[in-house]
């Protein structure tokens, strides 16, 4: 398993992955090399086997605060077309992240800012504490949210996007969750351990080819018409679960009153 310098990454046998933001003194905030090691920890996991989920979390006493400032610097010496391209690397992590076809679940906590709110959205499922810091400050540096906003807005829809890039309002967790920017809320470490345990059983409870193609119904179908082509497509993909050995085994054991072998 390869090396990282601003990372923590394992897989365990069984199964669960396990990315740890790793520059705790800089809060974690994103730079040239995290973007780059993020992007091949995605990359390998996407051709992963076995890797039925991927937990995400921050070391220290943040999740990650966005932007790192000697990063920002320097990009503030490219021309256009360096920035157009340092951006563009964001963006793509940002996509690979949303994309793997295994459960993705975000432990956040202290503070998520900018890039690292970005990170939350593109992530399936986000546990935060209530006491977490958000904030989409990037209007009080002229700048906007660009690269991390078609996730923000998948997650919390246009309109509160358009608030939050808008005022750069810092918010809690409460006020997160309240918005659809992460899914539950905790009050202490221990209930936010307790969480990670409840969805990892439920997950290890699923079937890996069938949480996958759940994905993509959502990242294929959300915002298209309801027309007989969409009802065709919907069809075409329940039939192939129907014919899949996943389905197969899954109406077997039921029907049989036993565990599903991805269950064992």
């Amino acid at each position: 398993m390869a090396e990282y310098q601003s990372l923590q990454f394992e897989v365990s046998p069984a199964g669960v992955a396990v990315i740890i933001l790793n520059r705790p003194d800089q809060r974690n905030a994103f730079n040239a090399e995290m973007i780059e090691e993020l992007t091949d920890v995605f990359e390998t996991l996407e051709a992963a086997d076995g890797v039925r989920m991927l937990i995400i979390r921050g070391a220290g006493k943040a999740f990650s605060a966005g932007a790192d400032l000697e990063w920002m610097k320097l990009a503030a010496t490219f021309d256009k077309i360096d920035n157009e391209r340092d951006a563009h690397k964001l963006a793509e992590m940002l996509r690979k992240l949303s994309e793997l076809p295994m459960l993705t679940l975000a432990l956040v906590h202290g503070a998520a800012m900018g890039g690292g709110a970005g990170l939350v959205a593109a992530c399936d499922v986000a546990v935060a504490r209530a006491d977490t810091k958000f904030s989409f400050s990037e209007v009080r540096l002229g700048l906007t949210a660009a690269t991390i906003s078609p996730h923000v807005m998948r997650a919390v829809g246009p309109r509160w996007a358009k608030a939050l890039f808008m005022t750069g309002e810092t918010f809690d967790g409460t006020y997160a969750e309240r918005m659809g920017l992460v899914h539950y809320t905790v009050q202490t470490d221990q209930e936010m351990t307790e969480m990670e345990e409840y969805l990892s059983g439920l997950v290890f409870s699923a079937a890996p080819g069938a949480v996958a193609a759940s994905k993509r119904l959502v990242l294929d179908f959300a915002g298209r018409q309801i027309n007989d082509h969409l009802s065709h497509d919907t069809a075409k993909r329940i039939a192939e679960r129907r014919a899949s050995d996943e389905g197969k085994e899954g109406i077997a054991a039921f029907l049989e009153k036993r565990k599903p072998d991805w269950a064992d």
